[in-house]
């Protein structure tokens, strides 16, 4: 469908994941609207979303280590179905499930953010090598 040379994705790969996001979300919500699969349009709208953030997921894994760009995508399915569920479906957001959610929000941008320092640091150490290899006149 799309290709990404390395170095865009280097660059495009926090939107991708938060766009996988945004389709796991909408997954989730519609296997709700699905009643287990038994109600055909729901049903069907789930396998496209499933289908598209496996898609946006596996293009931002390209260059966002596994676990991390996993932890984060789950996060933003797992808070974005527990906020929206209360507007589609009869479900309850109490001041507790609250709470951690936001716990879930906190350790998500903590990881983007830790993300971003070792990003830093290996364009600095790329440059460090870069003057030791001109220095030594390679």
């Amino acid at each position: 469908m799309f290709s990404f040379s390395r170095s865009e994705t280097g660059t495009n790969a926090w939107p991708v994941l938060l766009l996988a996001g945004g389709f796991e979300i909408a997954y989730a919500l519609a296997v709700g609207g699905s009643q287990g699969f038994t109600v055909l349009t729901w049903s069907l709208v789930a396998i496209v979303f499933f289908l598209l953030t496996l898609w946006a997921l596996s293009v931002a894994l390209r260059t966002i280590d596994v676990g991390i760009g996993y932890a984060v995508w789950a996060g933003i399915g797992a808070v974005g179905a527990a906020v929206l569920g209360p507007v589609f479906f009869d479900e309850s957001l109490t001041l507790v499930r609250s709470l951690w959610l936001g716990v879930i929000i906190a350790g998500v941008v903590w990881l983007k953010l830790a993300d971003r320092t070792e990003t830093a640091r290996d364009v600095q150490e790329g440059a460090n090598r870069a003057r030791a290899v001109q220095g030594a006149g390679l």
